[in-house]
């Protein structure tokens, strides 16, 4: 009986739980778009094509888990890439997130392989709905952008097998 009561009381004693941090690995690019035109398709298909070359991308989307804080990840994110690749698309300067990555890219110094899907990049413009300090931050990261050679697309008509290689070539030339 006696035996019987310590192993019930096993049952209640409390857990020892422990909290193990699992690093990550540094991620290689970082993909900065607009969600609701490009993540199913043009960002999802590099982030997956990359992956399986070899690279690390952080895609909000794909790399976050439930729970994770959105911005400190965003820009831990940015601070350990080498590399981003923006997907320009046509409401892209419309997404305050959007124009926050890509200035986090741009003033960090980070190599740039800008992707103009759908818009030619004359078109980028800031709109004025966002404050003023933040117009002239996303404006010079707007223009680092367009001063970038980058890879025009067409969803339409492009080839996107060609989209997936010259990005991947251009990503691995920064990076060695």
């Amino acid at each position: 009986m006696a035996n019987r009561a310590a192993r019930l009381h096993l049952l209640f004693l409390p857990l020892r739980c422990e909290t193990v941090q699992i690093p990550k690995p540094p991620c290689d690019v970082f993909i900065p778009h607009r969600g609701v035109e490009t993540k199913r398709n043009v960002a999802g298909l590099l982030h997956e094509y990359l992956g399986l070359n070899g690279l690390s991308s952080f895609l909000d989307c794909k790399t976050l888990m439930p729970g994770q804080r959105l911005s400190y990840e965003i820009r831990q994110a940015v601070h350990q890439c080498k590399v981003g690749v923006p997907i320009f698309s046509p409401r892209y300067c419309e997404s305050w997130h959007c124009m926050y990555e890509l200035a986090l890219l741009t003033e960090s110094g980070k190599g740039l392989v800008p992707i103009f899907w759908d818009i030619e990049p004359s078109q980028l413009q800031v709109p004025g709905h966002f404050r003023p300090r933040d117009v002239k931050r996303f404006a010079s990261a707007l223009d680092k952008a367009r001063d970038t050679v980058g890879i025009t697309f067409n969803s339409s008509t492009g080839d996107w097998a060609k989209l997936l290689g010259d990005t991947h070539e251009a990503v691995q030339s920064i990076l060695l």
